[in-house]
């Protein structure tokens, strides 16, 4: 049935009667995506996932049978432990591949966490000039997609840097300098469209319910030359007050597309897991504003919904004490 379906729209496409897109290809799709970079970590340490019905279940099947169709994966550079290298980051793509879910990967340009308190260059970086370092961030995003690309793995979307709100690579790249900044951006754009030209490249920055920060951001990198596709947010609303948040973030999705015209994707959200039913209000209400903006709302993304409560001291994932995913995952 597959093939006959594929076969009709490939010749109504030779014929000029529909847009032709390549076999695999997700153009139009929202992404209703999870970055679970834990995931194998997790498994490493002995936890196990479960269905509804308590059965051990592969978690990317559990989360392919929620709705998710897209996986988020950070990169570091040289981390101590071997996680989220480009060997750990190939083993969880090829996993989400096989479940037909679409690839973001996430590049801290760190050997640790990234966000908008630390941008600590990697030790092999630490004393290298500002011009070492544009060719830094050009091989090192170069080299990890085309591993990437050699396995078997198609990456859809790109973000250069993470929760980039005070720049990356300080402090050649803080955002006290924005030429600078926009010039290790426009590294990691172009190294990533001489891997996969129809990938988007995103700019992610934390709080996404502030249109003064962004407007701010966004106004410094376009004026110092930086290339990008995508608006990338994370939106972590508390549970007292999301409603407010979200018409704070909704207005400065809109914002972002018309004064800009680019996409918006929320790369991040999330809450604490004992609030699932908050939660599920606020995604699904999230879900909604996205998807407001018509071809410019690319997708949601929740952050480590697998983790389990208080996994490295984290407590926003998705899952209960037993191992199932809680009722936040719902909107997906």
């Amino acid at each position: 049935m597959h093939h006959t379906r594929l076969g009709a729209a490939w010749r109504a496409c030779v014929l000029g009667l529909s847009l032709c897109l390549p076999l695999g290809a997700h153009a139009a799709t929202f992404a209703k995506g999870a970055d679970v970079s834990w995931v194998d970590q997790e498994e490493s340490a002995g936890y196990k996932f479960y269905n509804s019905s308590g059965v051990a279940t592969d978690p990317f099947v559990l989360l392919k049978n929620i709705g998710v169709n897209a996986i988020r994966l950070r990169v570091w550079v040289n981390p101590s432990s071997g996680w989220n290298n480009g060997a750990d980051v190939l083993y969880k793509a090829k996993r989400a591949v096989a479940q037909g879910q679409s690839i973001m990967i996430d590049f801290h340009y760190s050997d640790s966490w990234a966000d908008p308190s630390q941008q600590t260059k990697p030790s092999d970086w630490s004393g290298h000039t500002y011009a070492q370092l544009k060719t830094d961030v050009y091989n090192h995003t170069y080299n990890t997609l085309n591993y990437l690309k050699s396995n078997g793995v198609t990456v859809q979307w790109v973000q250069v840097g993470n929760e980039i709100n005070s720049g990356m690579l300080w402090p050649e790249g803080s955002t006290s300098n924005f030429s600078q900044l926009a010039g290790l951006i426009n590294s990691g754009y172009s190294a990533t469209k001489a891997v996969f030209p129809s990938a988007s490249v995103i700019l992610h920055l934390a709080n996404g319910y502030n249109n003064t920060v962004f407007r701010w951001f966004f106004d410094g990198v376009k004026n110092a030359g930086a290339s990008w596709d995508v608006i990338g947010m994370s939106h972590y609303p508390a549970a007292s007050s999301w409603s407010t948040t979200n018409a704070q973030l909704a207005t400065n999705m809109s914002d972002m597309v018309s004064r800009y015209g680019k996409s918006v994707m929320i790369c991040e959200i999330g809450m604490d897991w004992t609030q699932a039913a908050t939660a599920k209000s606020m995604i699904a209400d999230t879900m909604t504003k996205v998807q407001a903006l018509g071809s410019k709302g690319l997708g949601v993304f929740y952050w480590e919904p697998e983790a389990y409560p208080g996994w490295q001291n984290y407590t926003m994932g998705a899952l209960n004490g037993n191992g199932q995913f809680t009722s936040a995952m719902d909107p997906f």
